[in-house]
């Protein structure tokens, strides 16, 4: 979408936006496609830390790292940025029903949003999708259809039921509106460094931004963010934005290795289930973010996604899950290929909770111990 960021600059500033009580997307709505805040559901989305990290700056060597945890929204993902503008737009067009195709996330964010707004909702999920994220879809009240084949299978079928039955399309990829929402993670980013930094600047943008990648609009919204601010001169300089995926997904990586315009569709299947996808829907946008940046695709393994896992919790104080540790594991390589520096001021974005896919945590911490109930057990446990 193009604004009017003359007529934007008339009336928010960076100084404003900081003096606003309400720390949710709601304080960006000049920069959104709602009327008002108050079109969005009253479940306050936004306003995730942006975290120090100490203990993984020491790890890494990375001064200046930082890690937005998004897994701190509402549904526990990043997702919920975009559901409440699905939602608000829903209720503005009085849809009946706003529906959309999920491996959990985008999911269980519309269901939370729709809850709050009294919206009914339709998800379609591919029948692998972890069953903590179907249980969020349940306890909100969705109507749930698991479909027997991919995501891309799902995400189809919902464009079928929605133009067949005059429903609102959440779905990422067709719903343009959705990078709107997923770009709030920038003004955030741009805000939060500018607080915790000594200078005078309003807004600060980071040298490199790190974003786990499936469909890709998620790094578009990124990329979008950052793109408004710099129209309303609020920051000097675009940051270079990394794309991450697994070597189970590449779709987008490929593309942008090879230099095509857009990516072949792959078959996907990374441990990563939501950036499992076959054909990105998003990919212009996705690929666009890397390039216009001057950033980079990233590929990692599987089982390096799932390793990141534990330094992100035990030194950060993170608990991701997989397509959130990708995001940690993709500055893990760049950083050994030389495309990031020490002294650089760096953003991993954590797009959501591990508590999404609580055994994929369990594969890499182990089982518990099981002990008698006495100190000679505990002792001899400890030893061990």
């Amino acid at each position: 979408m193009q604004y009017d960021y003359a007529a934007v600059a008339r009336s928010v500033t960076p100084a404003s936006l900081r003096a606003d009580c309400d720390r949710s997307i709601g304080r960006f709505w000049p920069l959104l496609p709602i009327p008002h805040r108050d079109s969005l559901p009253p479940l306050p989305v936004g306003g995730t830390p942006l975290l120090a990290v100490p203990r993984l700056r020491a790890a890494t060597g990375l001064a200046n790292l930082w890690v937005k945890d998004d897994g701190r929204n509402p549904s526990a993902s990043f997702k919920d940025r975009a559901s409440a503008i699905a939602v608000a737009r829903a209720q503005a067009e009085r849809r009946p029903i706003v529906a959309t195709a999920s491996t959990g996330n985008a999911a269980a964010a519309l269901a939370g949003q729709a809850a709050a707004a009294g919206q009914q909702t339709v998800i379609f999920v591919p029948k692998s999708a972890p069953p903590a994220k179907i249980a969020q879809l349940l306890v909100y009240g969705s109507t749930v259809l698991a479909v027997d084949g991919s995501y891309d299978d799902a995400f189809d079928l919902c464009t079928e039921a929605c133009l067949e039955f005059g429903w609102y399309n959440r779905s990422t990829g067709y719903n343009p509106y959705m990078t709107e929402g997923k770009k709030t993670v920038s003004y955030e980013i741009a805000l939060q460094l500018a607080e915790q930094s000594d200078g005078d600047a309003p807004m600060l943008a980071p040298d490199a931004v790190f974003v786990s990648v499936g469909d890709g609009c998620i790094i578009g919204g990124v990329h979008k963010g950052f793109k408004d601010l710099l129209a309303l001169g609020w920051i000097e300089r675009m940051p270079r934005i990394y794309g991450v995926q697994s070597a189970l997904s590449p779709a987008l990586y490929n593309a942008w290795r090879s230099g095509a315009e857009l990516p072949t569709p792959v078959r996907a299947a990374t441990r990563a289930d939501s950036i499992s996808v076959d054909a990105p829907r998003d990919a212009i946008k996705a690929l666009a973010a890397v390039r216009e940046s001057g950033g980079a695709y990233v590929l990692v393994e599987d089982a390096a996604i799932l390793q990141a896992m534990l330094p992100l919790a035990r030194f950060g104080a993170v608990f991701a899950e997989p397509a959130g540790a990708a995001a940690y594991a993709g500055l893990l390589q760049a950083w050994c290929d030389g495309l990031v520096h020490k002294d650089e001021t760096v953003v991993v974005i954590n797009t959501g909770s591990g508590l999404k896919d609580v055994r994929a945590a369990m594969e890499v911490t182990g089982d518990v111990r099981v002990i008698e109930p006495t100190l000679a057990a505990v002792r001899s446990t400890l030893d061990a």
